[in-house]
């Protein structure tokens, strides 16, 4: 096995799980360390496909209890508005994202325009922590369904690459009346169908593109994503119940400048 393709995955993986549940966007990241390194094609393609499932399983592993419980208690009503909920979020984002998927990769997957979106997603974070919002909710379990598809309109920006779906919904959340717990933690949750919707397309799509010969680094890859994740959601939701979210927006206006920079 080619030892810089390992330490490539490995270094892919890591910025795959550190960014996908954090506002500041993981498919920018991942565009902006690709081409630095150098990984690009349909290789890599398919390698980022894999690293998102890595990342999917890590919250649902830091989450096991929750969707256990979900999923053996289906017959009770706080558990069936759950999965309601998460449905009604679900909903905008995977039809406006069947439809323009074609476009969206076509004209919008290069550094230009993530930069851009890291920016603007940037000032849109600083402006919604200034706003003085009302929470109406403290916990998932208490969302209520006009609520979930404000959050679903809101993740529907997220297709723009360089927005951020965990940056999308968790401001959509606080916009809805949620706590900054609960904004997060339902992000979590709806990222579970989102991304594994998402990766199961691409991966059907990208099949012609998978070869046997790199499974080992697909595999180490995968590994990197899912530590990262199950680290970065437990620190990630003690930070938010103690702090806003103002560091990732500078931090994303910082680094869409320097995105910027390296493009020009």
């Amino acid at each position: 096995m080619d030892l810089l393709l390992v330490l490539k995955a490995v270094v892919l993986g890591i910025v795959e799980g550190l960014t996908e549940f954090l506002p500041i966007s993981s498919t920018g990241h991942l565009i902006i360390v690709g081409d630095l390194i150098n990984f690009n094609g349909d290789s890599a393609k398919v390698f980022e496909i894999v690293i998102q499932l890595g990342a999917i399983l890590g919250v649902a592993w830091d989450y096991r209890a929750r969707l256990t419980r979900t999923l053996t208690h289906i017959r009770e009503k706080t558990e069936q508005r759950f999965v309601l909920n998460l449905f009604v979020a679900f909903l905008p984002a995977a039809i406006l994202g069947f439809l323009l998927h074609g476009h969206i990769k076509t004209y919008l997957f290069n550094s230009f325009s993530v930069a851009l979106a890291l920016i603007v997603g940037g000032i849109a974070i600083l402006i919604i922590e200034r706003l003085p919002l009302k929470v109406r909710t403290n916990d998932v379990d208490s969302l209520g369904a006009l609520a979930a598809f404000k959050i679903g309109l809101a993740q529907t920006f997220s297709l723009f690459p360089g927005v951020s779906r965990a940056g999308a919904t968790i401001m959509g959340g606080l916009l809805a009346g949620l706590s900054r717990t609960a904004a997060t933690e339902f992000s979590f949750f709806l990222a579970i169908p989102v991304m594994v919707a998402a990766t199961g397309y691409e991966l059907f799509s990208n099949l012609h593109a998978l070869k046997a010969s790199e499974l080992g680094v697909l595999a180490v890859g995968f590994v990197m994503s899912f530590i990262s994740a199950v680290i970065v959601v437990k620190m990630f939701l003690r930070y938010v119940s103690r702090h806003d979210f103002s560091v990732f927006a500078w931090y994303r206006i910082v680094f869409g400048l320097i995105v910027l920079f390296y493009a020009w």
